[in-house]
């Protein structure tokens, strides 16, 4: 590529990423704009640094070569999570290809990427990510581009960048499912008044007993700091974008800190309302799900308030197994296999071909998953997304705050 044709295609990218930016900061961008944005972004190749073009299967997404001997370390979140990923992705990967899958898990964020990278010391091959991580990451250069047109259409032929849902698709990045931060609690618990609302939460004296926090990340703890204290889910990016909104947030969080316990893996919320250290706690609706239908524990979901977010597959910078990581991510996105990992744990797939796929429980027929999305109507009706463009932009200085608000 002519140095003078990749500037073009840069200014081009340049604009159309700050459209999609500007249409989701101003809340202005009807879905058919953010579809259409989806499209030109992941239709134009992208020049790297070095004017090379996005990374592409060599292989045909739906006809993935025999690989046979090699082996791809695949990286997510443990628990029920990774479960849902190994009976969806994992084997029937393995059974197509005969590529050996090795799973480890991590705590999110993208520090331990970053320090491979740096070191060209590569070790993991494909990355789940939190959509604002992920794009953090993207914009550093330790991502592999990829290029949509490697990702499998929908069974009735539709492309895959109409059939993912709104930033489905990212220069970097293919979402999997859509999840949510929520509330939950032990019914048993609270034999008289039962909290029903975010705000509750934060009410220690109506609602006695330790609550739990994701301790990793401050995305997500001053969202839901700010929606109990009354702001609007249109309003929340618009008040944290300021300094006094920042500290309206820290502040509500002051009022519960002396009775947290802090967590970090997804599977630990449960444990904690298991063992009774906390009566209350967030979690990702998924591991709520997975411990009141497979293990029958006594929780509830407190749907108000719900903070929805992307999950998202990225394949490491200089992986030495970039065929491979590119045909798995093409196979874990595909229509059937989003359905497929909906019968394992309640989080919504990304497609919309897959949706109508959704059916019950993989153990319990009689539990319909469709109900327990957090994307359900009567689920969603109070809920916020997050926004992960401003994330990647304040996740860093919002990062030194929150950790000398831990130390305090």
């Amino acid at each position: 590529m002519g140095r003078t044709t990749g500037i073009i295609i840069a200014a081009a990218a340049a604009i159309v990423i700050l459209a999609g930016a500007l249409l989701l900061m101003l809340g202005r961008g009807s879905e058919k704009a953010v579809n259409e944005l989806d499209k030109e972004l992941t239709d134009l190749q992208l020049p790297d640094a070095d004017g090379s073009t996005p990374a592409v299967a060599t292989d045909a997404p739906g006809a993935a070569a025999a690989l046979a001997g090699q082996s791809l370390v695949v990286v997510s979140w443990g628990g029920a999570y990774t479960k849902s990923q190994i009976e969806a992705y994992h084997k029937p990967f393995t059974a197509k290809t005969a590529a050996k899958i090795n799973s480890i898990d991590y705590n999110g964020g993208i520090a331990e990427i970053k320090a491979q990278v740096e070191a060209k010391n590569v070790t993991w091959d494909v990355v789940d990510m939190e959509l604002a991580d992920a794009q953090r990451a993207c914009d550093e250069g330790l991502l592999e581009k990829i290029d949509a047109g490697v990702l499998p259409a929908a069974p009735d032929g539709t492309p895959a960048v109409q059939d993912f849902i709104p930033n489905g698709i990212t220069p970097c990045a293919v979402t999997t499912i859509v999840f949510s931060h929520v509330v939950a609690y032990d019914e048993t618990k609270f034999e008289a008044k039962k909290p029903s609302k975010l705000a509750d939460f934060f009410d220690l004296k109506t609602f006695p007993g330790k609550r739990g926090l994701r301790k990793t990340s401050p995305k997500i703890n001053l969202e839901l700091a700010l929606r109990a204290d009354g702001v609007a889910p249109e309003k929340v990016y618009e008040t944290l974008a300021t300094k006094e909104g920042v500290s309206r947030a820290f502040k509500k969080l002051d009022t519960i800190k002396d009775s947290v316990i802090w967590w970090e893996p997804g599977s630990q919320p449960p444990q904690l309302l298991a063992s009774g250290e906390v009566t209350m706690t967030t979690a990702y609706n998924g591991r709520i799900f997975d411990a009141q239908i497979g293990e029958g524990k006594p929780f509830k979901i407190i749907w108000d308030g719900q903070i929805q977010e992307l999950d998202v597959l990225g394949v490491v910078k200089g992986t030495k197994n970039l065929s491979a990581a590119l045909q798995f991510v093409a196979f874990a996105t595909d229509t059937q296999r989003l359905a497929d990992q909906a019968q394992w744990i309640a989080y919504g797939p990304a497609r919309r071909s897959s949706l109508p796929l959704v059916g019950t429980y993989h153990s319990k027929p009689d539990v319909d998953m469709k109900v327990h999305m957090p994307n359900a109507p009567e689920n969603s009706t109070n809920a916020l997304q997050i926004d992960f463009l401003w994330w990647a932009d304040h996740q860093e200085e919002l990062n030194q705050r929150w950790s000398a608000w831990l130390a305090k």
